[in-house]
């Protein structure tokens, strides 16, 4: 199936239904989908599992969605920072759920559902609260956790240039969660700054082919 392109986010999303995992790209503003984020705010779906490296900053984008009751559960590795109040005021108040994940663990989680592997033995988090309840096995001396991986229904991704197929590159360090997302999901969209024409990207710059990527819509304030 083709790339599909979009000028209104909010078309781009429309169909993302509740109860769904969402996989969001971004490592603080640097890649983060903010207009689809915020498309998907102005839209119905709710108790959505949200996969993300952080649980949202200030009270826009992410913590803008928290606020308005519209997820359930997030996944992530750094759930407090400096200005993550939203997210804090609702864990506290029991009305969010949250998966701490080590910021590797979570990265190769989601890139090992994209590569098709059914789980994975890592040495991060043993002995800590973060492997209770999970299997482990000493291999070599060492021991390690096994970590499933992590697929989403709907990947929102943040990338530089798409063109007229739909292949995506990135932006220095924009490049974060975005590529490994687009593989793991089955229904992915991507904000992009810029749409050429096909051919007009180096085949060897593309990061995210467009096989990955099921929507695209330019905006162009996207960070």
């Amino acid at each position: 199936m083709s790339t599909r392109f979009y000028t209104d986010a909010g078309e781009a999303v429309a169909e993302i239904q509740d109860g769904s995992t969402v996989l969001i790209g971004g490592f603080g503003m640097a890649g983060m989908p903010v207009a689809l984020i915020d498309a998907l705010l102005q839209q119905d779906a709710g108790d959505l599992t949200v996969v993300s490296n952080n649980a949202g900053n200030g009270d826009t984008g992410l913590a803008a969605l928290l606020a308005a009751g519209r997820v359930r559960k997030v996944v992530c590795s750094f759930p407090r920072q400096a200005d993550s109040y939203v997210f804090d005021e609702l864990y506290r108040a029991g009305k969010v759920e949250l998966e701490v994940v080590p910021q590797g663990n979570l990265a190769e989680r989601i890139r090992a559902a994209g590569a098709g592997i059914g789980a994975f033995f890592c040495p991060t988090g043993v002995g800590t609260l973060l492997s209770e309840g999970k299997e482990t096995r000493e291999i070599d001396g060492r021991t390690y956790v096994l970590e499933y991986p992590i697929r989403g229904d709907v990947a929102l991704i943040g990338a530089y240039r798409a063109d007229r197929m739909g292949n995506l590159v990135y932006r220095k360090t924009a490049r974060n969660f975005g590529p490994v997302m687009a593989t793991a999901a089955t229904t992915v969209i991507a904000q992009v700054r810029e749409i050429v024409e096909t051919g007009a990207l180096d085949p060897e710059t593309v990061i995210t082919p467009s096989i990955y990527v099921d929507r695209v819509v330019q905006e162009v304030d996207q960070a």
